[in-house]
């Protein structure tokens, strides 16, 4: 949607041009049902939005029936003056109350447990458009369940489909913000790229990482880096050597967003028919969306004046882990970002972080 916007911006916004616009930039996103239709045909963009962002990351000759967990769940919140935006990243290891749910095939009976595997139940025994859906639709309810919030919208952002996006971008441009390790890519002495660490299931949570004897991981250091596509959807993967886990990963993963975001927004991609024509597709592939009882094109013009630089990144739990009472090996939501949940029921949010400014992350 944001780049559909930002192809409007280079346009000129002219009313001449919008369904010109509008069919170059979205004409290869898969568009499918992932919420609930309650019988309205269309609804007005007017107003205050929220659209539900969920990461995932599945691996090669994975199987299709086996559940998927959602590795990233944003809430995208968009105030009524559609002049900026706010990431919000729920994490997914937070202890909640999911609803009982059936998606045709098998009913999941109900019940505490982490927040993705909300997304893992709701699809479980399905694949494909299916999966999806199913999936979908179960995370929004135990959302809506535990803090009220609804939603416009939906997407599924497949990251390794964005790697054919930096492919085609030549690389991304970062900031490292701190010496990352990877775990999944080393080198031995020869120079071929090999597994770098064992990775066994710790019985008290987490990871424990076996260092693989002759192999040297990659690292990611600090500072600003142009980083090839594989490196970049590396990068965006690592968590178990971060002192943070999942924070870090969903820091560094904010950042990779906005990043693209800028590179797609330059005048050398804008500026170049052919090219953004091929981003956008690849986008469009590595997407699924439900633009819910609204037009894409309405979307698109709606969000226009949004561009990476007004689209900020917010912390939850205060950038850091925030055991669960019930479940210490899970997260629970520390008062600050309950409230920064309320403000997003209430539509408030804009005032909140005006509010509490410390809640704005370094990547935004």
């Amino acid at each position: 949607m944001i780049a559909g916007a930002l192809l409007m911006i280079g346009a000129g916004t002219t009313f001449v041009l919008k369904d010109v616009v509008f069919g170059y930039a979205t004409r290869s996103v898969s568009k499918e049902d992932l919420l609930p239709v309650d019988g309205a045909q269309h609804a007005s963009v007017s107003g205050a939005k929220n659209i539900l962002l969920i990461g995932i990351d599945p691996r090669p000759n994975q199987d299709p029936t086996e559940a998927i967990r959602s590795d990233s769940i944003l809430i995208l919140h968009i105030p009524a003056s559609h002049d900026m935006a706010f990431l919000i990243s729920i994490p997914r290891d937070t202890w909640v109350s999911i609803p009982k749910y059936s998606n045709g095939k098998r009913t999941y009976g109900g019940g505490k447990g982490k927040i993705n595997s909300s997304f893992a139940e709701g699809g479980y025994g399905l694949t494909g458009k299916d999966q999806r859906k199913h999936g979908t639709t179960l995370l929004a309810a135990t959302i809506k369940q535990n803090w009220g919030v609804t939603f416009d919208a939906a997407a599924i952002v497949d990251f390794v489909g964005f790697q054919d996006v930096v492919k085609i971008l030549g690389g991304v441009d970062m900031y490292v913000d701190q010496r990352t390790v990877s775990v999944h890519v080393g080198y031995d002495s020869k120079g071929n790229v090999k597994t770098p660490f064992d990775q066994r299931d710790d019985p008290n949570g987490g990871t424990i990482l076996i260092p693989i004897k002759g192999v040297t991981p990659k690292v990611y250091e600090v500072g600003q880096q142009h980083l090839a596509a594989w490196e970049a959807l590396d990068f965006v993967r690592q968590r178990e050597t971060l002192p943070k886990s999942d924070y870090d990963r969903q820091r560094h993963q904010q950042q990779f967003i906005k990043a693209l975001l800028k590179k797609i927004a330059s005048k050398e991609v804008l500026g170049n028919p052919s090219m953004l024509n091929k981003v956008l597709e690849v986008i469009g592939r590595a997407m699924t969306i439900d633009t819910g009882k609204i037009g894409l094109d309405d979307w698109i013009f709606a969000m226009r004046n949004i561009d990476s630089d007004r689209m900020l990144t917010l912390k939850t739990n205060d950038g850091g882990f925030h055991s669960s009472p019930e479940n210490p090996g899970a997260e629970a939501l520390d008062q600050t970002t309950l409230d920064l949940l309320s403000a997003v029921r209430t539509k408030t949010v804009p005032t909140f972080v005006a509010s509490n400014p410390g809640i704005v992350s370094s990547s935004g």
